[in-house]
């Protein structure tokens, strides 16, 4: 059995995403992004006539941000410091949902901050993932930090021994997003959960 773990999201847990999208949609697409609404529905409108955008172009728009504009992300508040003192007593892995395509961008994106933890990609639940990267460590307790309520559904189904915290590290999103059911705890400060993370590592495996 080897150090406790934790795994983390990046895209509004280590790093804001929705901004900088928000910013780039209405610079280059004069498109207007709602952050309020956070499904994507009626949530992304063209300036101009106000018509909603469909589905697919959303995440097409979705995709060449993350291919090109990955430089414009910047660290959520605490995030990267409080992760390098965590560093000291566990293993850190990132388990980001993109595309592979993009995968490499996003090692040297957090490289360029400082984060050299691996950095694994994925698409749909974060569950099966999880266990993968937990057999494979063998950690003495295990930590999964997301923002979104399905990865926690996901990992709760797959790896229940890990403790799972649901973090929003954006602002402007946090008030209108709901605690994850599935989750242990709801911080949305890496400084504010760092206590309790520390915890939770020292417990072991959780309930």
């Amino acid at each position: 059995m080897s150090r406790p773990l934790i795994i983390t999201d990046c895209d509004e847990v280590l790093l804001h995403m929705v901004v900088p999208f928000r910013d780039w949609l209405d610079e280059v697409h004069e498109v207007h992004f709602d952050l309020t609404n956070h499904g994507f529905v009626d949530a992304l409108r063209r300036k101009a006539c106000g018509t909603v955008l469909e589905v697919g172009e959303v995440w097409r728009m979705l995709r060449a941000f993350f291919a090109t504009e990955m430089h414009r992300q910047y660290p959520i508040e605490g995030a990267l410091e409080t992760l390098a003192r965590l560093s000291d007593i566990a293993d850190i892995v990132v388990l980001t949902n993109i595309g592979e395509a993009e995968h490499e961008g996003r090692i040297a994106q957090l490289r360029t901050l400082g984060v050299e933890h691996p950095v694994h990609w994925n698409q749909g639940g974060k569950g099966t993932p999880a266990r993968r990267i937990i057999d494979a460590h063998a950690p003495s307790a295990v930590l999964f930090v997301d923002d979104l309520a399905q990865h926690h559904a996901s990992v709760a189904e797959h790896a229940p021994e890990a403790w799972r915290l649901h973090m929003v590290g954006e602002p402007l999103m946090a008030p209108y997003i709901p605690r994850a059911e599935a989750a242990h705890e709801r911080i949305d400060s890496w400084p504010a959960a760092e206590s309790w993370i520390r915890e939770r590592l020292a417990q072991g495996a959780a309930a």
